[in-house]
């Protein structure tokens, strides 16, 4: 039996999932809800319903894949949907991931279904990273660094802001401070030391007002030096149109007195939204388990056993990979 898979929002993380399922024997994608009057059309052909009727799809959908922004969609969406069906978001606030994470407990307990948040590589995969490099290290210090890439959750936070049509952002880790890691040393740096941001802008009036509501915005560009880059709407198409990203997160530490150890995850990506959208579907995957189990409320990365990630079964997963 096929895992019934449904996607909430079909921007660029939408059609990512869509993509991804290609390469998931084990699920279908079913339907895909959105926001939009009418003229959506997918390339799966799959229906296309209206959020508004999302309740009559109880139970069509195994699991929804929520793809909407951190910034105003998933705080409303993702606690109604959680009262619905199994969930899976990408939620990546990190300052509020907390709060968000209680309402979509008592929602999804509600609704007597599993909810796994704030799932992708940051926060996820490198979440997971920063658990095990802390835990099997204590003694040392744990540094990340993200891109040079495009954020999706920063991008959508600029193209919220009343006046702007269109917007990229780009993450720029500093190379001198990775170089000093990677080095040995264990710099105390800053949140503006480690990262600058770099956003490119279509707006056609109140740039003054627009830059500093960017460079203002607490959560997103607060703390770092921002730039902020006014273009043609041509221009973002020609050479802003690819959503590559990726970065480290490193661990320096120490056994004993002498023993120095580094630890290194990183990623290179092509396109943000399909990886993102992978790591999704694998813990759809997993949430599809946990709910067949009988299980409720809200999930982390950190409560995930990978094996229920895998589409394969526990003895052929111990036979290869251990």
């Amino acid at each position: 039996m096929s895992i019934r898979i449904g996607i909430c929002g079909y921007g660029n993380m939408g059609r990512g999932v869509e993509t991804g399922i290609s390469n998931c024997p084990d699920m279908e994608l079913v339907a895909v809800f959105t926001r939009r009057k009418s003229g959506l059309q997918t390339k799966s052909n799959v229906p296309v319903v209206s959020i508004d009727n999302s309740a009559e799809w109880k139970n069509k959908i195994d699991v929804m894949i929520l793809c909407g922004g951190s910034a105003n969609d998933l705080p409303i969406q993702g606690p109604q949907f959680a009262k619905l069906f199994n969930t899976v978001d990408s939620f990546d606030t990190h300052a509020k991931i907390p709060e968000y994470f209680s309402k979509m407990d008592a929602s999804a307990k509600s609704g007597r279904n599993i909810s796994i948040t704030s799932i992708g590589w940051d926060p996820g995969l490198f979440s997971l990273m920063r658990l095990y490099m802390g835990s099997l290290i204590p003694s040392g210090n744990t540094y990340t660094f993200w891109g040079k890439g495009v954020s999706q959750g920063h991008s959508d936070a600029i193209r919220k802001i009343d006046g702007v049509t269109n917007a990229i952002q780009y993450t720029v880790p500093s190379e001198s401070a990775i170089a000093k890691i990677r080095n040995g040393e264990n710099p105390d740096l800053t949140t503006r030391e480690k990262h600058t941001r770099e956003c490119y802008v279509v707006a056609e009036a109140d740039k003054s007002r627009i830059e500093k509501e960017i460079k203002n915005m607490p959560h997103y560009f607060d703390e770092y030096d921002t730039t902020v880059h006014f273009i043609s709407d041509a221009e973002l198409k020609e050479n802003h149109g690819s959503l590559p990203h990726g970065g480290n997160v490193i661990h320096i530490g120490k056994t004993g007195d002498s023993h120095n150890h580094a630890i290194e995850f990183s990623l290179k990506l092509d396109s943000n939204p399909e990886f993102t959208a992978s790591v999704l579907l694998a813990y759809a995957r997993a949430a599809y388990r946990l709910s067949e189990k009988g299980e409720t409320g809200a999930r982390t990365i950190f409560d995930i056993p990978p094996i229920l990630l895998a589409a394969s079964d526990a003895a052929r997963i111990i036979g290869e990979l251990m």
